[in-house]
């Protein structure tokens, strides 16, 4: 545990796998939470599974995203199909501020560990369940994983071309939202209980935190019974908006214009006579109206110059552009470098990786990461210092299978 951290002392459990709720915890864990992540052999974190692998070899302790998700945890296996198992979870969870669980709803009630359970061990423990649609509801039981849980929400009728299939986000975008509202939750409830002693119970829906983003969506048919699909990279409120091939292979850049006043410095920046006289893009109407031919004639400047070109010649000119980046682009990124927000931690077996740190710094207490665990790296150390089992029982837990 890091010494100067803002969430020193506190102690979490994770029984959760994939995104959602191993994201949580590693915000926890990284501003100095003591998080012990419960896994076992035989059904480990299927993101242990999952490419890229550090040096392209397969192996439980090796994969790159597994290792973003699961940074400064400790790692215990322990299986819970076994009531000696089921004991020490309820050990941890007299032991532990906080317990984050992102199973299906009803796995909670199969290892004793419903809210009204925990409560009575520990009064004070603050339970989080994640789930694709909350704990309650005719579909609170449905199964599924953030990738393809988009559609519900809607992100898929909203992206890509109006007369092709809705494409699938590369990115499981819900993930990504719902576990920062579930850190801010937490957040509340510790307060919570700093004025009362009293612990609470925090549902998170992937849905319910999602739908929010799509509000404009929802107001535009309950107002105007107007159902809105994919628009390609249109806006109704911007022209040109689109991103534009640029020289390099597979090279792009985004511009956005909104105003008259960014329409002429575009045209002048690009120096195109027919994009200054013609009238067809004399006005924001007439530009929407020929928005295609714009997009094309603008595509022919862009193909010419590298996208780190046109993003400064275009912002220079107070117009929104910027450049489509790849992974290379990233981990080059100068700012981001200089920013410290890619960090290098020393893997047990991966050696030397690379890791993004918080999107947000704490002046006084900083982030302060440690390297994502192998599986079972900290059973002893959680058994014996933190449970303060025996050696003896130690050794026949493992002999009969409980820490496998």
């Amino acid at each position: 545990m890091q010494e100067n951290t803002a969430l020193k002392g506190m102690k979490v459990i994770e029984l959760a796998w994939v995104f959602m709720g191993p994201l949580i915890t590693k915000i926890l864990g990284d501003f100095g939470a003591e998080v012990i992540k419960i896994e076992s052999q035989s059904r480990p974190d299927v993101m242990r599974s999952t490419p890229p692998f550090a040096d392209r070899k397969p192996g439980m302790n090796r994969s790159g995203g597994f290792s973003f998700l699961n940074s400064s945890k400790y790692s215990l296996t322990l299986n819970l199909d076994k009531s000696e198992g089921i004991k020490i979870l309820r050990k941890l969870v007299g032991w532990a501020d906080i317990l984050v669980e992102g199973f299906t709803p009803g796995m909670a009630k199969k290892w004793g560990i419903t809210y009204k359970e925990v409560n009575e061990l520990n009064p004070g423990l603050i339970m989080v369940s994640t789930s694709m649609q909350g704990q309650s509801g005719p579909y609170s039981k449905q199964k599924g994983f953030g990738s393809f849980f988009q559609a519900l929400p809607g992100f898929y009728k909203l992206t890509g071309h109006p007369n092709q299939a809705p494409p699938v986000p590369l990115t499981a975008y819900t993930d990504f939202i719902a576990p920062w509202y579930g850190v801010v939750a937490i957040l509340g409830a510790i307060h919570y209980r700093r004025l009362t002693g009293k612990g609470q119970y925090i549902d998170i829906s992937q849905l319910e935190t999602s739908v929010q983003f799509l509000s404009p969506s929802v107001l535009d048919y309950t107002c105007n019974k107007h159902a809105q699909s994919a628009n390609e990279n249109r806006s109704a409120h911007s022209v040109p908006h689109n991103v534009y091939r640029c020289k390099g292979d597979d090279r792009w850049c985004a511009i956005a214009v909104s105003s008259d006043s960014d329409w002429q410095a575009l045209v002048s920046a690009i120096g195109n006579p027919i994009l200054r006289e013609n009238q067809k893009f004399g006005t924001f109407r007439e530009r929407k109206k020929n928005e295609i031919e714009l997009d094309k004639l603008i595509e022919e400047w862009t193909i010419q110059h590298s996208p780190e070109e046109i993003m400064r010649l275009l912002q220079a000119a107070g117009i929104t552009c910027g450049v489509v980046q790849n992974g290379k682009d990233l981990s080059e990124d100068p700012h981001l470098r200089e920013s410290g927000f890619f960090q290098a931690l020393s893997h047990p077996e991966m050696g030397p990786t690379t890791y993004t740190r918080s999107p947000f710094t704490l002046s006084e207490t900083p982030c302060q990461m440690k390297p994502a665990p192998c599986l079972g790296e900290h059973t002893e150390y959680i058994c014996t210092k933190i449970l303060g089992m025996s050696e003896e029982e130690f050794v026949e837990l493992i002999n009969t299978g409980v820490l496998e």
